[in-house]
């Protein structure tokens, strides 16, 4: 039986994991929270997972949480214009249906519940946290060490792909709260859907409904260009205190989001989170002091900025890739050639979600905002860009290219 040490407990960790537990593998997971201190323990994300992704999880039997978990049934975008009087108005507002819903589980509730699950299954759990010197005698002992930690010193053992990586610091500075209380939007009140709402200039707001460890809820979530009023969260503020400013910024910068807000409150007083990291990919194959090999996966390698909820989905693909190829590796060693290989079958996918990604995090071209303009009036191209998020790589196809945008939206309003 081949051995398999995963070092993380997180989406990509966990699924890979439970991918290979009884099918002649022996896992093991490192991680360093055990389930009560994860479920204990502070917001650590904002997924929002879209149709291929959740059915990943399907496949596996890991979608524990479906029944309770709102359903995300599409993508609405608002674009904020500057009033005369110094507020904001929403110049543009659509809603593009999802062919198949999304879903978002606080990552405390899943991860926490995932690896309770993988020691039912027959998976070894060690709870403990890795250093490199830690890893580097724990390599020989494991026909594979995948290290799906992607924060700290691990993460330094895989270096930075220039030619994949064209920022070198952080695009966005990031807020969030989990709330109770967020009524509907107006204009669609039976139709649950992540809002989108960009400001020019300023940043962006999503609003995500989800599911927590007290039940249904909306995550809201700041985007804030560096050095803007966004930008404003170095002193990290207790709970209260961040749910204020988060509201007053809402209501400066997206009133038409803050009318929802009037009876919101935290979910618990771990609820919120703030931050920055630089978007990056590495190179996917770590070197220990000793010369022992270990493949990163999901965001050691390729770690996106949240705008355009792309992580936990990434995440799904990249265990779901790495899982066929190792499976289709049978016997063979695991070596550097093969996680090269490996890694690259997972890019095919991951490098639209990393060119989008990329793409939004600088102010819209014209054939973008031509784009946006439309979808208002045809619903066919909200609908496409909605789906999208669950399909990045559609987005060649017409959304990159002026001419083919062009093309695409002529044959949409022909006629």
């Amino acid at each position: 039986m081949r051995k398999v040490l995963v070092v993380g407990a997180g989406q990509a960790g966990l699924q890979l994991a439970l991918g290979l537990v009884g099918r002649d593998y022996d896992v093991t997971v490192m991680s360093a929270r055990t389930p009560e201190e994860i479920r204990a323990g502070r917001v650590t994300s904002t997924q929002c997972m879209f149709g291929p992704a959740l059915q990943h999880e399907r496949d596996l039997e890991l979608n524990l949480w479906e029944e309770r978990t709102p359903r995300v049934e599409g993508l609405g975008l608002s674009v904020g214009a500057p009033t005369d009087d110094g507020g904001w108005q929403r110049a543009l507002n659509w809603l593009g249906p999802l062919d198949d819903h999304a879903q978002s589980v606080d990552q405390r509730v899943k991860m926490a519940g995932w690896l309770e699950l993988l020691e039912d299954r027959g998976g070894r759990v060690v709870y403990h946290g890795v250093t490199t010197s830690d890893l580097d005698a724990l390599t020989a002992r494991y026909d594979l060490v995948l290290v799906a930690a992607g924060k700290g010193e691990l993460v330094e053992a895989f270096h930075r792909d220039p030619g994949r990586s064209p920022y070198r610091t952080p695009q966005r500075v990031l807020s969030v709260a989990y709330v109770h209380g967020m009524a509907p939007r107006p204009e669609h009140p039976d139709v649950r859907a992540v809002r989108f709402n960009a400001v020019p200039g300023v940043g962006e707001l999503f609003a995500i409904p989800g599911f927590t460890l007290s039940g249904p809820c909306d995550i809201l979530f700041f985007e804030g260009l560096p050095g803007g009023p966004l930008d404003c969260w170095d002193d990290r503020p207790g709970p209260d205190e961040h749910l204020d400013r988060f509201l007053s910024l809402v209501r400066q910068y997206v009133p038409w989001e803050y009318e929802r807000c009037g009876e919101v409150e935290l979910t618990d007083p771990k609820a919120t989170l703030t931050g920055a990291y630089a978007p990056v990919v590495r190179k996917p194959v770590g070197v220990l002091p000793s010369g022992g090999r270990v493949l990163g996966m999901a965001d050691v390698v390729v770690a996106n900025d949240p705008l355009t909820g792309q992580g936990s989905n990434n995440a799904a693909r990249c265990a779901a890739s790495y899982v066929d190829s190792i499976l289709a590796r049978g016997d063979r060693p695991f070596d550097e050639a093969w996680m090269h290989e490996a890694f690259e079958a997972y890019w095919e996918s991951a490098r639209h979600a990393t060119r989008w990604t990329n793409a939004m995090l600088q102010p819209p071209p014209e054939h973008v905002m031509r784009v946006f303009g439309t979808a208002l009036e045809v619903p066919e191209v909200a609908r496409r860009f909605a789906n999208c998020f669950a399909d990045p790589s559609d987005l060649e196809r017409w959304f990159f290219d002026p001419e083919l945008a062009d093309r695409y939206l002529t044959s949409v309003t022909r006629g």
